[in-house]
């Protein structure tokens, strides 16, 4: 999924999912919660938006509306330096929701950053390509849970973002695709992260055709976790998740990541496999915030981290 703009009003060419269409743009009305519901941060991000929102959850938005979110080389750098901050820069985050602004969720990459990579080197290609991987582990090495609000269509490096969340919920308007093939390309750097979100017999069905899928394909083959008629129902399944995860231990959130990502590369008939797993829950049982979580479930009382809130 590419995108390519000229300016921000006028007639540009717009390559979404596999045809190049000429549209008549206007100046997009980005739909932006009230102050009263999150605190926008100020930052030096060109091209993100960075809130607190309610139950403790970090909201990033891609903020290229009129060009549907593509990103440039602009944009994956601020991508992996947000989630590489996170959550020092925002401590009292308990988990991140990442959607876009204007009514796509991402185009993938721009055009015109395309155009300039063509004209570089097999060298200069595969440093660029190493900063977009970057990107992309960036968001799936954050400490804490990272949902995606999947707010419209998603192609290319689009669905390669929502596969490096840790769950995503879409609209079901939104379209999805892994289109490089028909540029005569290959999706190689999401590869690894599509691959572990779907799976290998769903990689070859939508890696070798680039044909686009529904919201519900999505759902099935396990990209997203479930799609809502309406962004208001998108919201509260968002909300519903982000309250659920402040309301569980944060240290226990963060190794349950580390728990996932190291359990999956093991086999059950692994001595190390039974020593390692047994090890973790030890050290969990008598850590401070499992004492306090146990303490307080046998007293009937609240932990501390709920307390505090």
């Amino acid at each position: 999924m590419i995108a390519d703009h000229q300016s921000s009003l006028g007639t540009k060419p717009v390559l979404f999912g596999t045809a190049l269409m000429f549209t008549r743009v206007h100046q997009i009305s980005v739909r932006r919660p009230s102050r009263s519901q999150h605190r926008w941060y100020s930052n030096s991000f060109e091209h993100l938006e960075i809130a607190m929102g309610s139950q403790s959850a970090l909201q990033i938005k891609l903020n290229r509306p009129q060009i549907h979110n593509a990103f440039n080389e602009v944009l994956i750098q601020e991508m992996t330096e947000a989630f590489r901050s996170v959550p020092k820069s925002h401590p009292l985050a308990r988990s991140v929701v990442l959607t876009g602004n204007g009514p796509s969720f991402s185009a993938g990459a721009d055009l015109n950053w395309m155009k300039k990579m063509a004209s570089y080197s097999q060298e200069d290609n595969e440093r660029d390509s190493h900063q977009l991987f970057d990107m992309f582990h960036a968001i799936k090495a954050c400490p804490l849970p990272v949902i995606a609000r999947v707010n419209g269509h998603a192609f290319g490096g689009g669905s390669g973002i929502i596969a490096a969340c840790d769950m995503a919920f879409a609209l079901n308007t939104a379209q999805f695709g892994f289109t490089e093939v028909k540029l005569g390309l290959i999706p190689a750097v999401i590869s690894p992260f599509v691959m572990e979100k779907i799976g290998r017999a769903n990689c070859s069905r939508y890696f070798l055709t680039g044909e686009k899928f529904s919201a519900e394909e999505a759902r099935r083959i396990g990209l997203v976790a479930n799609v809502y008629s309406s962004p208001e129902q998108l919201d509260e399944a968002v909300d519903s998740v982000t309250k659920e995860i402040s309301m569980a231990g944060p240290n226990a959130v963060r190794i349950c990541k580390d728990l996932i990502r190291d359990v999956s590369g093991m086999t059950l008939n692994e001595t190390s496999t039974k020593l390692f797993v047994a090890k973790e829950i030890a050290k969990a049982r008598v850590s401070a915030e499992g004492q306090d979580g146990l303490g307080s479930f046998l007293n009937r009382t609240k932990p501390s981290w709920i307390a505090k809130k």
